[in-house]
């Protein structure tokens, strides 16, 4: 009996560890926004260099807190690219309300998420961003979910991000922990993060473990992760995301 005790104590030192967070976020009131999605923000955020600004190509990741009680858990995440000459930025993306979640299309590629502020992960322009895009536009063509959406624990917006991040040779951009659904493999067990250098187990977007260079180490429980990141010098917590000093992911040099 003392066993199962001891037990049962350690199940609910990690259930509340693993909680700890989002309860955080839910009673800071630091996610309180627009009392509805129809009046909630979606105004640029001045992220995103203009067109007439800049001619060569451009692509950009980001994410923001997910609307309502799921942004105390998770960001939802985009890509956006904008080809050299272009007058416009494709944003892409997967919306859990459409029949086809896959969203492409011409768009403001730093836009408030109802409210919430995007966050830039990674930005990479010239020459280079012009050699993605292409494969870019191939990987949104071909993914494997375009009818499905599960808000937990995938397929979602966020595993749309790391699948096209994953299939796109060069577009080595690790994601934030609380990007709950980018850990979701489909019946695949293995595969390499999204990162670039690196490998990750998961079973079902339930439960994994992930280590990469840019990503750190990461353990999932029941899809929400915590752990550690060298190279950014952060900490990966439940809910409130990556605490770190520096950015793992390549970034624009006037824009950081």
């Amino acid at each position: 009996m003392k066993k199962v005790s001891k037990i049962s104590l350690w199940l609910l030192a990690g259930v509340a560890l693993i909680l700890s967070g989002p309860l955080l976020m839910a009673t800071s009131g630091s996610l309180q926004g627009a009392e509805s999605w129809q009046t909630a923000s979606r105004e640029s955020a001045g992220l995103a260099p203009a067109p007439e600004d800049y001619d060569g190509a451009v692509v950009q990741v980001y994410g923001a807190r997910a609307w309502s009680w799921r942004g105390y858990f998770a960001v939802h995440t985009w890509i956006a690219t904008k080809n050299q000459g272009a007058s416009d930025y494709h944003v892409h993306e997967v919306l859990g309300w459409r029949h086809k979640v896959v969203r492409s299309h011409p768009g403001v590629p730093d836009r408030h998420w109802f409210g919430a502020r995007p966050q830039l992960y990674a930005d990479i322009r010239g020459e280079e961003a012009e050699k993605l895009i292409p494969a870019i536009s191939d990987a949104v063509e071909s993914y494997p979910y375009p009818t499905e959406y599960k808000a937990w624990p995938g397929p979602n917006s966020n595993t749309f991000v790391a699948w096209v991040i994953r299939e796109v040779p060069g577009l080595d951009v690790a994601l934030p922990n609380h990007a709950i659904g980018k850990d979701y493999l489909g019946e695949n067990w293995v595969a390499e993060v999204p990162g670039g250098a690196g490998y990750q187990l998961s079973v079902g977007g339930y439960f994994g473990l992930l280590a990469g260079v840019r990503e750190g180490l990461e353990l999932n429980v029941l899809g929400l992760s915590l752990g550690v990141n060298p190279m950014a010098l952060g900490i990966k917590l439940p809910g409130i995301g990556e605490l770190a000093l520096r950015n793992p992911n390549p970034m624009a040099e006037d824009s950081q």
